[in-house]
């Protein structure tokens, strides 16, 4: 049966030109962009691949990207704060090899995204996957005053918590991909994406202009969820693209994500599992809290 034209399509100039959506969608598995190799429209194991296991509590699968610094912050803040059962071994995923479709790490996260998380303190291993569930699991299991029980400070810190984790798929995913990673620019998705971008960055700024930290006066989950996206996209260090979407102009962004990033577990946690980038900043796994006690090289 016809389809009905969309009124709002009415006008659309496809790019390229002679590109019309078919009527349903099929899988092109070698249609370009940084990750082509590994995208693909289902879930599941692809490869027989068991994960490691170190000696420490807790094991942490995961890369060097926003996301995974998340976790390995968090540890390194929880290790800071004196809490010993946080020792961790951190394993690196590397996805653009397809590792986090082996069939160890689909059992610790069925979504295939890293970072996973398995904590082996308790008689039963427990998984955990989604950076944001991680933090929570991890600030809970320490009582650490990173995530606070009071019930209003609480709630300021998971809204935030949340928000970052609704708001950065459109910053990496929408943003960075347009911008960083399509096999083609297009003018229409990086000015789409680079909008919401910069209204993301201006709801930081007037909130900052008024709080020392994202949920007020206290450094917390929130913090540590929120700076690896968009406080190094203030300190240029995301996409190449601090020129293009002005990020001078978020000058209380920028204060705070300074602050943070001097942070002595900060700067420990952003190294795991990061083989990207400035060599002197890289480690690719972490087995001891020694692997770490080496400052970066100056560079």
């Amino acid at each position: 049966m016809p389809q009905e034209p969309v009124p709002w399509r009415a006008e659309t100039v496809n790019e390229p030109a002679d590109y019309t959506p078919p009527a349903v969608w099929t899988w092109n598995p070698g249609n370009g962009g940084a990750f082509a190799s590994i995208n693909r429209p289902v879930s599941g194991a692809t490869r027989e691949q068991p994960l490691p296991v170190g000696r420490h509590p807790l094991q942490l699968y995961s890369l060097g990207t926003p996301n995974g610094v998340k976790v390995t912050v968090m540890l390194e803040e929880l290790l800071a704060e004196g809490h010993a059962g946080a020792e961790y071994d951190a394993w690196l995923i590397r996805i653009n090899q397809g590792e986090q479709f082996g069939s160890g790490f689909v059992e610790v996260n069925p979504n295939s995204k890293i970072p996973a998380l398995v904590d082996r303190s308790g008689p039963e291993p427990v998984r955990v996957f989604e950076s944001g569930a991680i933090l929570m699991h991890l600030a809970e299991k320490f009582a650490s005053p990173l995530l606070p029980t009071e019930p209003a400070q609480r709630a300021e810190v998971l809204s935030w918590l949340f928000w970052q984790m609704g708001s950065a798929p459109f910053v990496g995913g929408g943003f960075g991909h347009f911008y960083a990673y399509a096999p083609a620019r297009f003018e229409y998705p990086i000015d789409r994406y680079a909008m919401e971008t910069k209204r993301q960055l201006h709801v930081l700024d007037t909130l900052l202009a008024g709080r020392t930290f994202v949920a007020g006066e206290a450094y917390s989950v929130a913090d540590i969820a929120i700076w690896p996206w968009y406080g190094q996209l203030v300190l240029g260090e995301l996409y190449g693209a601090g020129e293009f979407l002005s990020v001078q102009e978020y000058t209380h962004v920028r204060r705070w994500a300074e602050a943070v990033a001097a942070r002595p577990a900060v700067r420990r946690g952003r190294r795991v599992n990061k083989v990207t980038g400035d060599p002197a900043l890289q480690l690719a796994e972490r087995h001891a809290a020694a692997d770490l006690d080496t400052p970066p090289a100056a560079g």
